[in-house]
């Protein structure tokens, strides 16, 4: 929806500004100068979120920055939030992320130790591309940008990194990439990229790395086949949603399965 994107990206701005502050959709619209259900179908059609989700998400974000930047009490920290239960911030963040918010604050050396494994590793086990099979998801992956590191790509089930994918593998290289026995249902393909010299930080708050997806939903039906699909890593645009799933954890999943 080109026609708003400049409207949009200034309510981005304004949410990031404003994040410690009230953000009802009501204040949103407002600033935005439309009624809140119009203002909710036009973020929705840009962000891809609803706005409620999209300022949640951006919220769990700044938890992340605060777990790792800070030496604020996870419960201190759940508070900067807006969460007054430490029990309610934590189940939040671990659904959303994929671990508590505890290992999250201690994963540095998880994360530097995992990228080094990968690096290492002499061979990658790829599934192989079957061509016109049934309940298969492949593609190709490309980049903007001469790249060397390691591409996290996945299906997911709602338009957001976040949680563990349904179906998700690790690339050591551009090319083709492919999901086995993908159950029918509808998905959103979303991948992004660490480079091998990438330091503990980027990989837990992965702000700045390039990032591919497919705007629009996968749909797997019984029986039938997914159109090969075609995306291209880049650098984050501000309508990204953020990557909440600790890519540590997605890397870990990975290296047991080769092991």
């Amino acid at each position: 929806m080109p026609s708003y994107s400049s409207e949009m990206d200034e309510v981005l701005f304004y949410i990031k500004r404003h994040i410690d502050e009230d953000l009802s959709l009501a204040r949103l619209a407002r600033y935005a100068a439309y009624s809140p259900y119009h203002f909710s179908r036009i973020f929705k059609a840009y962000v891809g979120l609803p706005p409620h989700y999209y300022v949640a998400s951006i919220r769990l974000q700044k938890a992340k920055d605060l777990l790792l930047k800070t030496n604020l009490s996870i419960r201190d920290i759940g508070m900067e939030i807006g969460q007054q239960s430490l029990g309610t911030f934590t189940t939040r963040f671990s659904n959303r992320v994929g671990m508590s918010p505890s290992a999250f604050r201690h994963s540095p050396q998880v994360a530097n130790k995992h990228l080094t494994s990968l690096n290492q590793l002499a061979t990658w086990k790829q599934t192989s591309i079957v061509k016109k099979a049934h309940n298969y998801v492949t593609g190709t992956i490309d980049a903007e940008v001469p790249f060397s590191g390691v591409i996290l790509i996945g299906l997911f089930p709602k338009p957001i990194p976040e949680g563990m994918p349904k179906y998700g593998t690790l690339l050591s290289t551009l090319g083709e990439f492919s999901f086995s026995n993908v159950k029918p249902g509808r998905y959103y393909l979303m991948a992004t990229a660490v480079t091998w010299d990438s330091q503990a930080t980027d990989i837990l708050l992965p702000h700045t790395t390039l990032r591919a997806k497919i705007h629009h939903p996968i749909v797997v039906q019984p029986r039938s086949s997914v159109p090969h699909l075609y995306v291209t890593l880049r650098a984050p645009r501000l309508n990204d949603p953020p990557i909440l799933v600790s890519l540590p954890v997605l890397m870990n999943n990975f290296l047991r399965q080769q092991g």
